[in-house]
């Protein structure tokens, strides 16, 4: 067999991979849920334990902690046991988060509530795509970036149901129903991913990497932490809009629910952008990819910085959606590209954890920006001259590595 093709009757590809791929999108849409509730009630949560801005959006960055160091841990777990444990774990986490953040008493409780959440939901992002990206062979960009969407997905549904929830029953009721919603759902539906990938396949998908990523140029090391540290810099730049377009609406008098309806329609269209970057990816790999993303993203925050209007506004969160969110699937492609497949619960999850310590710092950073300025401007130049460094890397990286051997072109 060619190790650029699967073989008659292989798994790859197949019904079942497709199967496998929807239920892993499910998932990702439920659990991801605690990736927006806490953006929507930043505002209310602020008003009721009078903390400045700064502090408010600190429970943001704890679940983003939680998601980088979970991304790591439960990347290693499914690495070694298969994914169907990392998902158990995960949504236990989630529901004692959601529970102790329902129940807080101060901020900080409240905050670190939000840890616990976010390491659950990491098990539902890096090593559910990683998983999903070894049953695919010719259409593994498409399918990365469908298992990527169910993060985005999440949040065109999240942020709307939870402003409702909030206004008629109040945030606290609303995060302990999450909680247990996301158990209940999430545990049965990990026990229809116990299948694990035949050894004849894993064999193979080894020998495919390993032929990708002859004359790299540079060692495997070295290339991982430069990956790290371009999705560091895009991340925090992608933060700015995305944690703070709900409180920056309520700030120029335009309310919450304009920003929740604001999020909702830069993460809807995000998905489109997953997509279409899975298609990008199967045709031009992931480097490319990632440039066009970062490239596109740049553009639509300067935008942000040059207009405030309402129609503007919804406008450029359109954009921004449609610009940036194929960056981060970007990344897992790369890996599964040039690194082998054995490693790649723990290598993708080490990048995401490095991208969502950049999304912590640029949603904190934002909020600390606006308390000393009282304005989203110079967190918006922020963002884009972070963006800038980001493609430098990118542009050094398409420039020196060779281009893989496109097993699945």
């Amino acid at each position: 067999m060619n190790a650029g093709t699967a073989s008659s009757g292989s798994p790859l590809d197949s019904s079942y991979s497709w199967l496998r791929l929807s239920i892993a999108l499910l998932i990702s849409t439920l659990g991801s849920a605690g990736m927006w509730t806490v953006v929507v009630v930043l505002p209310t949560v602020q008003a009721e334990f009078g903390s400045p801005r700064a502090d408010a959006s600190l429970p943001f960055t704890f679940t983003m902690i939680g998601f980088g160091a979970g991304n790591i841990a439960m990347g290693w777990l499914a690495d070694r046991f298969g994914i169907v444990r990392p998902l158990m774990l995960g949504a236990v986490s989630i529901a004692l988060g959601y529970l102790c953040a329902g129940l807080a008493p101060s901020l900080w409780i409240f905050a670190l509530a939000h840890f616990l959440i976010g390491f659950g939901v990491a098990s539902m992002f890096g090593p559910l795509i990683a998983d999903c990206s070894h049953w695919f062979l010719r259409r593994r960009g498409i399918a990365v970036g469908i298992a990527a969407s169910g993060n985005y997905l999440a949040g065109t549904l999240w942020p709307i149901l939870t402003q409702k929830a909030v206004v008629a029953y109040g945030w606290r009721p609303t995060h302990i129903v999450v909680g247990l919603l996301c158990f209940c759902l999430i545990v049965p539906l990990s026990l229809a991913l116990r299948r694990r990938l035949p050894a004849h396949e894993a064999a193979a998908a080894s020998a495919r990497a390993s032929s990708a990523r002859a004359d790299i140029g540079m060692s495997l090391g070295m290339l991982h932490v430069l990956l790290s540290v371009a999705a560091f810099l895009c991340c925090v730049a992608m933060a700015v809009p995305q944690v703070h377009i709900v409180a920056y609406c309520g700030d120029l008098g335009y309310g919450v629910a304009r920003g929740a309806e604001m999020l909702t329609l830069m993460l809807g269209f995000g998905i489109v952008s997953r997509l279409a970057s899975g298609f990008i990816a199967d045709r031009f790999g992931g480097l490319p990819t990632l440039l066009i993303g970062s490239m596109m993203q740049a553009v639509a925050l300067a935008l942000y910085f040059s207009f405030d209007g309402l129609s503007s506004l919804y406008i450029i969160s359109i954009l921004f959606g449609l610009f940036q969110g194929g960056i981060v699937p970007s990344y897992a492609i790369i890996v599964r590209e040039y690194f082998p497949p054995q490693e790649a619960g723990m290598r993708v999850g080490v990048v995401i954890a490095i991208s969502v310590v950049g999304m912590a710092l640029g949603g904190w950073a934002a909020g600390w920006i606006f308390d000393l300025t009282a304005s989203y401007r110079v967190a918006f130049a922020v963002g884009f001259i972070s963006n800038i460094l980001n493609l430098v890397i990118a542009v050094w990286l398409l420039l020196r590595l060779p281009k893989p051997r496109m097993a699945y072109a």
